[in-house]
């Protein structure tokens, strides 16, 4: 005998979406984070942060998974959080000296005064964080659960990207960890990793120069092939004067520019100047 659907009522749907006393609020998953549930992953996280000084301000902060550990460092904590439901349950579960903002992670603004980034990011909107991020002034550290594949890219392993030679100058690009996709709920379909970005003390290319560096780096990307030809096209010269420029820099012509270091992007730059 067929059974028919019958449809929930408002009370029982109510229900559903209310948390038990004690238990976070689900996120909406079209929000797009996956809640890091793993003890030894929060662990390596909040070490990072313990190396660190000055007041923490985490992104995404969700159910509260890295804020409580966190706030246990007992320095000045903010956490930004989108999800209402989950800001008013973080209110009620955390010291009143940590602050709980409702507000998207790409446009709430960040302290202008020096404190540390940390954040298990949305995978759909790692690059538009880090692009925010890398542009903004203040953070000294970052430490920050993101794709594999994708914090792979940004250190540079196998290759960096664009964004990463672009920034590399300013700043240090550290993969600590793989995270298996088995430690967050619900569970992703790849890996994340823990990546950790310090500004650098001593720049290797001056702040002034910054926006024509970067404006350099992506016409360098824009051309296919070795190091050797994307200068050659990029900064006019012979095929002769870009080798002679990638050996006064140190990198191998031969190689793609994806493989080109920090301190091989900021030696070319400065060759590239007039003198």
């Amino acid at each position: 005998m067929s059974r028919r659907h019958r449809s929930s009522s408002p009370t029982q749907r109510s229900n559903r979406e209310t948390p038990r006393a004690g238990h976070p609020p689900r996120r909406q998953h079209d929000l797009g984070q996956n809640d890091l549930v793993d003890r030894r992953a929060i662990a390596a996280v909040v070490e990072q942060v313990v190396s660190t000084t000055g007041p923490i301000v985490e992104l995404a902060a969700g159910a509260g998974r890295l804020t409580v550990p966190l706030a246990a460092l007992g320095r000045p904590l903010t956490a930004i959080e989108i999800d209402p439901r989950r800001v008013v349950a973080l209110r009620a579960r955390l010291p009143s000296r940590v602050r709980v903002i409702e507000g998207d992670l790409l446009r709430k603004p960040l302290p202008a005064s020096p404190h540390v980034i940390v954040g298990n990011l949305p995978f759909h909107l790692s690059t538009a964080t880090l692009r925010r991020l890398l542009a903004a002034e203040g953070w000294t550290s970052a430490a920050l659960i993101l794709q594999w594949e994708a914090a792979r890219r940004r250190a540079g392993i196998g290759g960096g990207s664009q964004l990463t030679a672009q920034s590399a100058p300013w700043f240090e690009f550290r993969l600590v960890s793989r995270i298996p996709s088995t430690a967050f709920r619900p569970r992703p379909a790849v890996d994340a990793a823990l990546l950790v970005i310090e500004r650098r003390t001593q720049p290797l290319v001056p702040s002034r120069d910054r926006a024509a560096y970067q404006r350099w780096v992506a016409s360098v990307f824009a051309v296919p092939g070795s190091a050797c030809s994307a200068l050659a096209r990029a900064d006019r010269l012979s095929r002769r004067a870009s080798r002679a420029r990638c050996a006064r820099a140190g990198v191998d012509a031969e190689k793609p520019v994806s493989r080109i270091t920090a301190e091989g992007w900021a030696a070319l730059w400065r060759d590239s100047r007039p003198r």
